[in-house]
């Protein structure tokens, strides 16, 4: 039986829907997120936003960009805290150059997809991706409408 939209996953903090919309999304990777503390606690009250979040290679190091954590009221207030800053990714360097490779080429970008918690630690999954050209967007559309409409036939014919 199929998820409803507002059911998740014991573990999944957010996940990038728009991702899947935009891109065909390829290969993916497991990143750890290197946070601050309020940042975790921000985590846990779900607050987070993966919007228009992508993956930089700068310096043999991998950095995600973009991703909006908001602070919590109850922030310390000796910090001011940056809600858009730039994090550092944990990855092997191997994935690293595997990475930076593929954004070389022309229609490649890395993209984070979603980010959950793993154990005491958050995760982040970023994927390398091609963007979708408008037409393919419009197929996969008229594709996952075309899926709907055969399940209710079928739930009806039952």
């Amino acid at each position: 039986m199929a998820r409803a939209k507002s059911e998740r996953r014991p573990g999944t903090i957010v996940v990038n829907r728009r991702a899947t919309h935009d891109y065909h999304l390829e290969e993916r990777f497991e990143a750890g997120l290197e946070l601050h503390g309020w940042e975790v606690k921000s985590l846990r009250a779900r607050k987070a936003q993966l919007v228009d979040t992508y993956v930089l290679i700068k310096d043999g190091e991998a950095w995600l960009m973009g991703a909006h954590i908001p602070p919590l009221p109850s922030a310390s207030t000796h910090i001011a805290p940056d809600p858009t800053r730039s994090r550092k990714l944990l990855l092997h360097k191997r994935e690293i150059s595997r990475i930076f490779s593929a954004t070389q080429q022309k229609g490649y970008a890395c993209v984070a997809t979603a980010m959950y918690w793993k154990g005491q630690r958050v995760k982040v999954e970023i994927a390398l991706a091609k963007g979708k050209k408008q037409f393919d967007k419009r197929r996969a559309e008229k594709d996952r409408d075309w899926g709907r409409e055969k399940q209710r036939l079928f739930k009806h014919s039952a």
